[in-house]
C-alpha cells in the first residue's frame, strides 16, 4: 500500500512530559490544597535549560561510529549531547527528578535511527560482535525505567530510535487488519486509518507520543479497553528483528500449531528483539460516541456495580471508577482539580461507541444495571470533562514537581474477590512509608480497566517533597511493591516491568519462569545486548 512518508516526530522534552507549549500552571485551588492539606511550601529550583545540562561523554569509539554510519548513513547516527540526552530514559517522576540534578547526566553513547529491517539486523549483529548494548526507543514514554541506558558490563550503549518506521504499509479492509511500522505514534496511526474510515481504538494516557511497537512491547492497555480490549488483544502479528535473525508471527487469527511465539515478544520490552512492524486489528470509525458520568455512595458500591456490568456482558467502551479521595479533588477531570463541584461519593465514567441504535441499546442496558446497583446518573458533563483532559495528567504532575510536591503513579490488578483487600493493603503501605519520612500523603485510586474476573487499580500519590525526594519515593515504591505481592496483586498491569519492577519479577513468575525467560533470551540474543537490566530477573 502506497502512503506518503510523514515528517519524523521529535522526542519529548528532556526533563518533562510532552510538548513545552502545553506546560500547565497550578490553579489557586490546587495550590491551596498543596499548602493547607499536604504542607507543600517550597517550590523547587527552576529546571535547567538544555544548553546548561552536563552530559557524561560518549564512550563509543570513533571506529564504531564509522561502522554504524556505513550501515544507516551519516544523517542517522548522532553522538551530540542534545540527541543523546533527549533519549536518556523515560518520563517517570524519578526520571525527571534525576534530570534536575547538577551532576553530569547519564545518556546513551549514540543515537542510531535505522529505516529498514535489514539495517536493524545489521546493527544488532554488529553490536553483538562488539559488546555494545542496544536500547530500542519509540516514543520515550516509559515510566518504569524501561529506557534507562544501562551498560551492564558492555563497552557502550546505543539508543535505537525507530521513528523512521512510521508508515501504514498495508490495510486489509475485508479482514480488518492494518500493518504499521513499529515507530508509528498513536495519533499518526489514527490519522492514517481515518482516511479509510477505520480506527485502532487504543488510547492510553501516553497516546499522543507512544508508538505501536511500544504498545506491543509493553502489553499496553488503553482507556477504551472495556470495549476494544488491551493492545495484546489487537495484535494479529509482529515482525521482530533479533541478533539471531528475523521472526514473523501471526499466520492466522487462531492456530493450534504449538505455543504462540508472538506472545513471547508481546511484553518483552525490547529484551528479545526489536519490533519493526505490527499487524493490528482495526474497526470502523464509530458512528456515535456518548459519555455519561455516574455517582456511587462509596467505592465498594461502585466496584460492585462495575463488576455486575462487566459480568453481564454489558460493559461500555470506557468504564472507570474513582475512589472517594480521587473523586473529592476531581482528579478524573484534570481541568477542575481542587474545586468542590463533585460531592457525590465516587465518580464513575462511561463511554459508548458504535451505531446510534446499538449505542442507545447498550446505554439503556447499562443504565438499568448501574441504577439497580446504587448508581445515580450525572449526565454527559463529567464524561465530557474527563475526555477533554484525559491525556493531560502528566503535565499536571510536572507542575506539581515544580511546586515542591512529590507526585507519582503506579498500578496493579487482581480478582474482584481480592480487590478491596489489595487496595486497602497498598494504600496503608504507601501512607506508612511516607508518614515515617515526615510527610502526610494523599493516596488516591481508581479502577481503570475491568474484566469478568477482576480489575486493575491505578494509584496516584501526592505529598510534600523531602530534602531527598528520590530516596523518599524509592522507600514508598518499595513498600507499594512489597504490599502488592503480599496481597496477591500483579506487580504491573500495564506500565510494564522495566528496571523499576524487575526486583519483584521472581515473586511474580518464580525461578522456573525466570529460567524460561533467560532461555528465550539466550536463543534470540546470545550476547545479551538488547535492553540489559530490564524485565528478566
Amino acid at each position: 500500500m502506497s502512503t506518503e512518508k510523514s515528517s519524523l516526530q521529535p522526542p519529548m522534552q528532556w526533563d518533562a512530559w510532552g510538548d513545552a507549549s502545553k506546560k500547565r500552571s497550578l490553579s489557586e485551588a490546587v495550590q491551596s490544597l498543596l499548602t493547607q492539606f499536604l504542607g507543600v511550601s517550597a517550590p523547587t529550583e527552576p529546571r535547567k535549560s538544555l544548553d546548561d545540562v552536563l552530559v557524561v561523554p560518549s564512550a563509543l569509539a570513533q571506529g564504531h561510529v564509522d561502522a554504524l554510519v556505513e550501515i544507516v548513513g551519516a544523517d542517522f547516527v548522532r553522538v551530540d549531547d542534545v540527541s543523546r540526552i533527549l533519549r536518556a530514559g523515560g518520563k517517570s517522576t524519578p526520571d525527571l527528578l534525576r534530570r534536575r540534578s547538577t551532576e553530569p547526566q547519564e545518556a546513551p553513547d549514540a543515537v542510531v535511527t535505522p529505516g529498514t529491517d535489514a539495517e536493524v539486523e545489521q546493527i544488532l549483529r554488529y553490536c553483538s560482535a562488539n559488546a555494545i548494548a542496544v536500547v530500542p526507543f519509540g516514543g520515550g514514554t516509559s515510566v518504569v525505567g524501561g529506557l534507562d541506558p544501562i551498560r551492564d558490563g558492555f563497552d557502550a550503549v546505543l539508543s535505537l530510535d525507530l521513528r523512521r518506521f512510521d508508515e501504514l504499509t498495508d490495510l486489509d479492509e475485508e479482514s480488518g487488519i492494518a500493518t504499521f511500522g513499529g515507530g508509528t505514534t498513536g495519533p499518526r496511526a489514527e490519522e492514517l486509518l481515518r482516511e479509510h474510515g477505520f480506527s485502532v481504538g487504543h488510547f492510553p494516557q501516553s497516546f499522543l507520543f507512544a508508538t505501536l511497537g511500544g504498545f506491543a512491547a509493553t502489553r499496553s492497555s488503553g482507556q477504551a479497553s472495556a470495549g476494544y480490549g488491551r493492545f495484546e488483544d489487537m495484535v494479529q502479528g509482529l515482525t521482530i528483528v533479533t541478533p539471531s535473525g528475523v521472526l514473523e508471527t501471526g499466520r492466522a487469527p487462531a492456530s493450534a500449531a504449538g505455543p504462540d511465539l508472538g506472545e513471547l515478544f508481546v511484553g518483552s520490552e525490547g529484551t528479545f528483539g526489536v519490533i519493526t512492524h505490527v499487524r493490528v486489528r482495526v474497526h470502523a470509525l464509530p458512528e456515535t460516541t456518548v459519555r455519561e458520568g455516574w455517582s456511587f455512595p462509596d467505592f465498594a458500591t461502585g466496584a460492585a456495580a462495575l463488576r455486575e456490568l462487566v459480568q453481564e456482558g454489558s460493559a461500555p467502551t470506557v468504564l472507570r471508577l474513582s475512589d472517594e479521595a480521587e473523586s473529592g479533588v476531581n482528579l478524573a477531570t484534570t481541568e477542575k482539580i481542587g474545586e468542590s463541584a463533585f460531592t457525590g461519593g465516587c465518580l464513575g465514567i462511561t463511554t459508548y461507541e458504535g451505531t446510534a441504535s446499538h449505542t442507545a441499546e447498550r446505554m439503556a442496558e447499562a443504565r438499568a444495571i448501574l441504577t439497580a446497583q446504587g448508581g445515580t446518573s450525572l449526565g454527559e458533563e463529567p464524561g465530557n470533562s474527563w475526555e477533554h483532559g484525559r491525556f493531560n495528567a502528566p503535565y499536571l504532575r510536572d507542575a506539581l514537581l515544580d511546586a515542591g510536591a512529590l507526585c507519582e503513579t503506579f498500578e496493579t490488578a487482581t480478582t474482584w474477590g481480592n480487590l478491596a483487600n489489595l487496595r486497602s493493603a497498598v494504600t496503608a503501605a504507601v501512607t506508612t512509608a511516607l508518614v515515617e519520612q515526615g510527610t502526610q500523603p494523599l493516596v488516591m485510586c481508581h479502577i481503570s480497566h475491568t474484566y469478568k474476573t477482576g480489575a486493575s487499580l491505578y494509584f496516584t500519590v501526592v505529598c510534600a517533597q523531602t530534602a531527598d525526594p528520590l530516596e523518599q519515593w524509592k522507600k514508598a515504591k518499595t513498600a507499594a511493591g512489597d504490599a502488592i505481592i503480599a496481597a496477591g496483586g500483579t506487580i504491573t498491569h500495564h506500565h510494564a516491568v522495566g528496571a523499576d519492577h524487575r526486583p519483584w519479577m521472581k515473586d511474580e513468575i518464580g525461578e522456573l519462569g525466570a529460567n524460561i525467560l533467560r532461555a528465550v533470551k539466550n536463543a534470540v540474543d546470545p550476547a545479551g545486548i538488547l535492553n540489559p537490566g530490564k524485565l528478566i530477573p
